[in-house]
C-alpha cells in the first residue's frame, strides 16, 4: 500500500510521480523535485523508499511512497490503481527507473527483465496514468543515446546501438544480429533505450494534450545502473575512484555528467510550462537527434503497437 507522511495538506500542492528514485539520478532528481512539490516515489524496496521519505519529509517537504516492481506488470497494475487512488494533483511523471544486466535474468513471466524493467514496465504505467493526468501535465523518459549506433562515445565502449526485432522478441531476450555488441547486456539495454524514445515520439502525437519529453542524461559513471552485477574491485572504482575523476573529465568529454547536474536539467524539463513536447534534450538541456531509425515515424508506431499487443496478452 501506499505509505504517506502528513505534513499540512500535500494534496494542496502539485505532485510529480518518480520512478526508481532510491539512487543516483532518481535520488538527485527527487531531492530537487521536492522543491517544487510533493513527490510520488515509486520503487520496488519498502526500505530505500521510507529511508528517501524521511529524508524529503524532514526537510519540511512532502512524499508519497508507492511500491512497484516495473518488471512485474501486476505491479505496475497495482501501483498505478494506488497512485490514482491518492487524488493528488499530479503535474508531472518521470520514467527514470533502469537496469542493464551484465548476465541476462528474466522475470517469472519469462521476460527479459532489462526490456521488463526499462521499456515494458515503464510503457505500461505510463498508458494507466495517462487518462488521470490533467491537460498541459509533462511526462518525461530518461532514455539513452546508445541507442545510435552512430553515437561515438557510445561505440567507444562497445555499444552498437538498438538491436530491435519485435517487441515479444525482445521480451524474449532475442536481438538482431549479426553487428551486435559483444559487451554483455548492452544490446538489451540500447533497445529497450530506443523503445523508450520511439514511446516518446508517438505518445507526443496521439495525446497532444500532453507534453512527452525524454532527456538523455549523459554518461554517469558513477551510477548504481550496472553496478549488481559488477565484481568488488569494480564497484569500488565506481564508488569512490569514479565521482572524483568525472568533474576533472568533465571540461574535456562534454557527455560526461553527474547524477546532479542530470537531476537539473530533468527536472526543469519536468517543470516546463512551455508546452515543448515530443523533443530529446542532451545532457545540457539542448534538443538532440535520436538514431536514424528511431527518427521515422513508421518504426516509432510500429514499436508502440507492437508494445500494446505484446501487453494485451497478460490477463488484467
Amino acid at each position: 500500500m501506499a505509505k504517506t507522511v502528513s505534513m499540512g495538506n500535500p494534496r494542496d500542492r502539485k505532485a510529480y510521480i518518480i520512478t526508481g528514485p532510491t539512487s543516483g539520478i532518481g535520488r538527485s532528481t527527487a531531492l530537487e523535485l521536492a522543491e517544487h512539490g510533493t513527490v510520488v516515489l515509486v520503487g520496488r524496496d519498502r526500505g530505500k523508499l521510507d529511508e528517501l521519505q524521511k529524508t524529503i519529509t524532514q526537510k519540511g517537504q512532502h512524499a508519497v511512497s508507492v511500491v512497484c516492481d516495473l518488471s512485474d506488470l501486476a505491479s505496475v497494475r497495482r501501483a498505478a490503481a494506488e497512485i490514482v487512488a491518492l487524488h493528488l494533483p499530479v503535474v508531472g511523471l518521470l520514467n527514470n527507473a533502469g537496469i542493464m544486466q551484465m548476465r541476462p535474468t528474466t522475470n517469472a513471466l519469462g521476460w527479459d527483465m532489462t526490456f521488463a524493467t526499462n521499456h515494458l514496465g515503464p510503457f505500461a504505467l505510463t498508458e494507466a496514468l495517462v487518462p488521470h493526468l490533467p491537460d498541459g501535465a509533462n511526462v518525461v523518459f530518461v532514455a539513452s543515446a546508445v541507442e545510435d549506433p552512430e553515437r561515438k562515445p557510445a561505440k567507444a565502449v562497445g555499444f552498437r546501438g538498438a538491436r530491435y526485432i519485435s517487441a515479444d522478441a525482445s521480451a524474449r531476450g532475442e536481438w538482431q544480429q549479426p553487428g551486435g555488441s559483444k559487451m554483455p547486456g548492452a544490446d538489451a539495454y540500447a533497445t529497450s533505450k530506443q523503445c523508450n524514445l520511439a514511446t516518446v515520439m508517438v505518445f507526443a502525437r496521439e495525446t497532444p494534450r500532453l507534453h512527452f519529453n525524454a532527456v538523455e542524461p549523459g554518461v554517469n559513471l558513477a551510477t548504481g545502473l550496472g553496478q549488481r552485477d559488477a565484481n568488488a574491485f569494480v564497484r569500488f572504482l565506481l564508488k569512490y575512484i569514479i565521482p572524483l575523476l568525472v568533474p576533472l573529465l568533465m571540461p574535456f568529454m562534454k557527455f560526461l555528467s553527474t547524477p546532479k547536474r542530470a537531476a537539473h536539467v530533468i527536472t526543469k524539463v519536468l517543470i516546463d510550462a512551455s508546452g515543448q513536447t515530443g523533443v530529446y534534450y542532451d545532457e545540457s538541456g539542448h534538443p538532440m537527434l535520436g538514431s536514424a531509425l528511431v527518427r521515422d515515424p513508421k518504426f516509432q508506431d510500429r514499436i508502440v503497437a507492437e508494445t500494446r499487443a505484446f501487453l494485451s496478452t497478460i490477463p488484467a
